[in-house]
């Protein structure tokens, strides 16, 4: 049966990381302004504080993951803060160079590891959708092994040094999707998956994409009615069942013209439409445009 966590993942086409080693020591504090990408930070040695707008702050400490899918304005700081010096993520993103906090010499109270994403998708806004403001996971060695990992091939630059991050960064978009299904996501599909009841309805609706899919059948799949499961399935999921699933096959499609491996025709019958013109009427009203010239735009933005 299809997967749906891997599914969005194809659909985001991970295909970079930018990571620095970035260290502190004494009493200080960074203050950086919107990203707007998404990023993250794991924590190698030692503790600090996390103060992400909109959201109460966090201690981190050695092992600690942290996944901002949208990166807000942000304050970094050692357990006694310092007036906050101001940077710029985007002067940031991309150095090789360590970063240092507070005092310049002398071993580190704290050594992190933190960078951003890039995706090659057609809507990264979806892993936003997707996640809670601010991941938190705490004491994943599967996550820390990846990200050490990320570390050495930045650090080291090898043959196959992109492909390497790009697979990483599977692994730990995947890890940390998993960890928010648990029940810190938002109303969507990782809340869905982490309902036992809803889980097998919405495998079911990935492994078929283009099936005449009803409330009764998935309802089914639940093992629930069909009242009990649609009332469950729109508060969870945040949309009830069918408009997720036009969504999905929106976002499939989008993927499938980006592409340009297939006809307008074939698309519409891989993701549900008995014809082109149905297809082309439903995906106008979706995504604001015709399929057409939905795919014409992307050629123009390459």
């Amino acid at each position: 049966m299809s997967d749906p966590l891997s599914e969005v993942v194809r659909l985001l086409r991970p295909r970079a990381v930018f990571a620095n080693v970035i260290s502190g020591k004494g009493n200080w504090a960074v203050r950086y302004s919107r990203f707007g990408q998404p990023s993250f930070c794991i924590m190698l040695e030692g503790d600090c504080l996390l103060a992400v707008d909109g959201h109460e702050p966090i201690a981190l400490s050695a092992g600690d993951f942290v996944l901002l899918p949208a990166t807000p304005a942000f304050t970094i700081s050692s357990r006694v803060p310092a007036p906050p010096v101001h940077w710029d993520p985007k002067d940031v993103a991309g150095s090789v160079a360590e970063l240092r906090y507070g005092e310049p010499d002398g071993h580190p109270d704290m050594r992190s590891l933190g960078g951003s994403f890039l995706f090659d998708a057609v809507d990264p806004g979806l892993l936003i959708s997707l996640l809670p403001r601010v991941v938190h996971v705490q004491g994943s060695m599967r996550l820390s092994q990846l990200v050490r990992m990320v570390g050495e091939e930045v650090a080291d630059q090898k043959p196959g040094c992109e492909f390497m991050l790009s697979r990483l960064v599977e692994l730990l978009l995947v890890e940390a999707m998993r960890a928010a299904s648990a029940g810190s996501a938002p109303p969507g599909l990782l809340r869905g998956l982490g309902d036992e009841r809803l889980a097998p309805a919405l495998k079911h609706m990935h492994a078929r994409i283009g099936h005449a899919w009803s409330i009764e059948q998935l309802a089914k799949a639940a093992a629930m009615s069909r009242s009990a499961f649609f009332e469950r399935f729109t508060r969870s999921v945040g949309v009830a069942p069918m408009e997720y699933l036009l969504a999905w096959r929106m976002d499939i499609a989008k993927g499938l013209l980006r592409d340009n491996q297939l006809t307008v025709s074939e698309i519409a019958d891989q993701v549900g439409y008995a014809s082109a013109s149905a297809f082309s009427v439903a995906f106008s009203r979706h995504v604001g445009t015709t399929p057409g010239k939905y795919a014409r735009s992307l050629s123009l933005s390459v």
